[in-house]
């Protein structure tokens, strides 16, 4: 079998990148308060900031766009989206939203408030923030082999059943909002879940009469995993894959803006009559009317394209293949990241990456920091800048891991900008304990990581 990995498209479109120096950059991170989210985007090299609504779209896409019927109610735009969604969920209930936050905002912001909790593999940050902006608690059952960066295992982002069924039982489950598996699971790696623990999750749920949610942005690469990983599915197709995990839950939550391929868009989907009528309600209320909530017709139709492509085995073949490339020659020269790799993003070890920096002092955003410097790249932390909490004396209580996400946008970057960034992480590697911690300097109470001020310890 050849070694390169070739891109199953070409390339019809090019945008400019605009070249810095060392020098600019360490000028624009501390204007920008060293918090990459202020940086502007003409400033940054290779943006690995997230994979959400950074996709390269087809020209198939592009081209439905075009067909855009932009009516008010009834588009045609929005029966083809509602077709595409419910061929693969099979949910009786297609709300469209401007993107998953909205979604969860309806569904949670609805179901949660003072006395709830909603019960998780790992919550991402949109997820638990409009969880607990309801005053709802947000709990992670995460395996315990899902918190040991350098463990091998198939499926790291499971949920663990056992602590699943305490948890109901201690909270009771007339006080239990949802349970809700992120597939896959991004706050835990990007690790993937396998059919058998979504299996014991639906039959936990049945069995407490609890309502089971499945966020499931990245199905499709979840899927890829599955096939390749757990038996009895070698001869699925990943589509039917994604069809048996959806037929599990009561419904799902949707970022369109991954594994739909769009630069906008999303959905919630469910079965229950009143539950949908309610957050109907409230998508009229908030978003919009029922067959747009939030989208133009345009962006329905590149949806409707985006959710059948993503399951194209070409595609995910190389989605899968030219990440785990990334994290193996990144792995191969002693960058310590969370193994297996995931299925969108490459995630760093910060704490081991910067063993010499306290985690009061941010070693994961120390790293994103550097990374920008040094090589003009935007990453994301993923540890205790996103999921840190302070207790009574005002002392961190840090998140269980620090993590670096290298987030890779779908049909944008070639091999040469990735092994652009491996050698980024050559010249980091030689210097590391020359790196300094990070403080806080201004936050906010929700989502702080997307506004809040850094500076360097000298």
């Amino acid at each position: 079998m050849p070694k390169t990995i070739i891109e199953p498209f070409r390339i019809k479109m090019v945008e400019p990148i605009q070249m810095t120096t060392k020098q600019e950059r360490i000028k624009l991170l501390k204007q920008a308060h060293y918090n990459t989210f202020l940086l502007q985007a003409k400033d940054v090299i290779i943006d690995l900031l997230t994979d959400s609504g950074t996709s390269a779209m087809s020209s198939a896409q592009w081209s439905a766009m075009m067909l855009g019927d932009e009516s008010y109610a009834g588009a045609r735009s929005w029966i083809k989206m509602e077709d595409s969604v419910k061929d693969i969920t099979n949910y009786k209930y297609i709300l469209p939203t401007h993107q998953g936050r909205a979604a969860e905002r309806i569904l949670y912001g609805h179901l949660g408030g003072k006395g709830k909790v909603f019960i998780s593999n790992t919550h991402f940050d949109t997820t638990r923030a409009n969880i607990e902006f309801s005053g709802a608690e947000a709990v992670d059952c995460l395996t315990e082999v899902g918190k040991n960066s350098a463990t091998e295992h198939p499926f790291k982002g499971n949920l663990d059943i056992k602590k699943l069924n305490d948890t109901i039982n201690d909270w009771g489950a007339k006080n239990v909002g949802a349970v809700i598996l992120t597939v896959t699971n991004n706050s835990g790696g990007g690790q993937p879940v396998s059919m058998n623990n979504a299996k014991e999750v639906a039959q936990a749920c049945k069995a407490h009469g609890v309502l089971f949610i499945l966020d499931a942005c990245r199905i499709a690469e979840n899927s890829y995993f599955i096939k390749q990983r757990e038996d009895g599915f070698e001869n699925y197709t990943y589509k039917q894959i994604a069809q048996e995990m959806f037929s599990l839950a009561d419904g799902c939550t949707m970022s369109a803006k991954k594994d739909a391929m769009v630069n906008m868009g999303g959905f919630l989907a469910l079965n229950n009559d009143k539950l949908a009528e309610e957050c109907t309600n409230l998508l009229i209320i908030t978003e919009g009317f029922s067959t747009y909530g939030g989208l133009s017709g345009r962006d329905m139709e590149a949806l409707a394209v985006g959710f059948q492509e993503v399951f194209d085995a070409d595609y995910l073949h190389y989605r899968i293949t030219s990440i785990t490339y990334l994290g193996d020659k990144l792995n191969a020269m002693g960058v310590p990241i969370m193994l297996p790799v995931g299925g969108h993003a490459v995630y760093i070890d910060a704490r081991k990456f910067y063993s010499h920096i306290p985690i009061n002092q941010y070693p994961g955003q120390s790293l994103v920091c550097d990374l920008y410097e040094k090589g003009g790249i935007r990453s994301v932390e993923i540890g205790s800048v996103m999921f840190g909490k302070y207790d009574d004396k005002g002392d961190l209580i840090p998140a269980a891991m620090d993590l670096v996400r290298l987030a890779i946008p779908r049909r944008v970057y070639t091999q040469s900008h990735i092994d652009y960034v491996i050698e980024i992480f050559e010249e980091l590697l030689k210097n590391r304990r020359k790196s300094k911690g990070i403080i806080i300097t201004k936050e906010t109470e929700f989502l702080r990581h997307f506004t809040a001020h850094f500076k360097r310890i000298d």
